[in-house]
Order: structure tokens, then sequence, then C-alpha cells
């Protein structure tokens, strides 16, 4: 995938939790359109790599590029704009706000990044129709199934088109034939929207899919 443009480049992440070294080095590249899955012991560092690529903590030290833009020099302010617009994130617990339906989760990251309600809403019907979810637009969390909510994570995470998503353990709480679909659901939007996946999975099955699989191993990449 050479010719291929580098969406997150990664070099010399170090980061310590008090005196716990949890990264040692990590150095990586993840190109435009990949789908890509970190895997590796509890503890390796997968969650900790993840959230510093994806803006929500800071390495001690290295470098941190997203869509050709480094990141690090970034103030908290700047750097949740440029979160908002570019990135977008799936966690297992899909993390929806239980008292809005699945329509207004979606449409939230848009509001706040200056979208007008109408735009919002528009872009959000057709976000969640993508994912087959237009029969529960009005619906809330509690009255969804654990496969839905997951594919209304997803919708929020790509309302704005960010550049990259970035999914923790995205099938950890479903079942068998829910972790299907939404693994068959990454590659969906790969194919339509040319979108990357950064995936942190103890899912074999999931990881066998991706283009790539990175392992970790002690806070360190053994083999990509």
């Amino acid at each position: 995938m050479n010719d291929k443009k580098e969406m997150i480049k990664v070099q010399g992440i170090t980061k310590s939790f008090g005196s716990l070294q949890v990264l040692k080095g990590i150095d990586l590249v993840v190109n435009q359109g990949e789908i890509v899955s970190i895997v590796g012991p509890s503890g390796a560092g997968k969650t900790t790599l993840l959230q510093i690529m994806g803006t929500l903590d800071k390495a001690d030290s290295g470098k941190v590029e997203i869509d050709g833009v480094n990141v690090d020099g970034m103030k908290e302010k700047e750097l949740s704009a440029f979160r908002n617009k570019h990135i977008g994130f799936v966690f297992q617990f899909h993390q929806l706000l239980p008292e809005f339906s699945a329509l207004e989760n979606v449409m939230i990251p848009a509001l706040i990044g200056g979208m007008s309600s109408d735009e919002a809403m528009k872009k959000a019907k057709e976000t969640l129709a993508l994912l087959d979810l237009s029969e529960r637009v009005s619906h809330k969390p509690a009255e969804l199934s654990g496969g839905e909510k997951q594919r209304v994570a997803v919708a929020r995470a790509l309302i704005n088109n960010p550049a990259v998503i970035f999914a923790d353990e995205p099938s950890g709480s479903l079942d068998s034939q829910n972790k299907e679909e939404l693994h068959q659901l990454f590659f969906t939007l790969r194919e339509k929207l040319g979108q990357t996946f950064v995936i942190v999975t103890h899912d074999e099955n999931l990881a066998q899919l991706t283009d790539r699989t990175i392992h970790m191993v002690d806070g360190r990449v053994v083999f990509c």
C-alpha cells in the first residue's frame, strides 16, 4: 500500500503512569482507507496507544500526525475542534446518552462542530439510513438492541465525515451475530466512504479480517 496517503503517523511514542512505562517507543503508520487491528495481551498498551493516536491522551514523548497535521503542539480548545472534525470514536459500551433518541445522539457531534440544527438532522438521518436504522431514529437507547446501539454509535462517529475512526473493543459487548454484522459494516463503510479504521480488539475473527494486524507486547509493537 505504498501508493496510499499516510493517514496516521506516530514516531517514538512513550507513555508512563507513575513508575510504570506503558508505551516504550512506538513507531507506526496507518494508510488512508486501511482497516487495521491492534491486538495483544491485557496490559500491552493497546488502549493507551489508541487514546494517544486519537488525541484523547498525550504521549510523554514522540510525535503524532493525523491526516498530515501534527497534533502535539495544539492547545486543548484547538485540539478539541480538530478531534470533533477529523476523528470518530466507537467504544465497547457505545456511550449513547440515554435521554436522547438515536437521531439526537447522532446529531450531537455535528452540532458541537457548528452545523445548523436542520443540516445536522438531515445528515444524521442520512447516516442512520446508511446503517439500516431509518426505522429506529426516534427510539431511545433503552429501546434498541445491543447491535442497534452500536450501529447508532458508529453513525455518531461518522456524522462529521472524519478522516479516521478509532474503535476500542467495538464488538466486545455483542453476541456472535451482531459481532459479525458490525465487523462487516466496517468494511462496507470503507468501500462506500473510503473510511480508515484503527481497531483495538481481543476478537481473533475480527483481527483476521482486517487488512493488517499490529501485535503489541509489553508496550512495544512486535509485529505489524
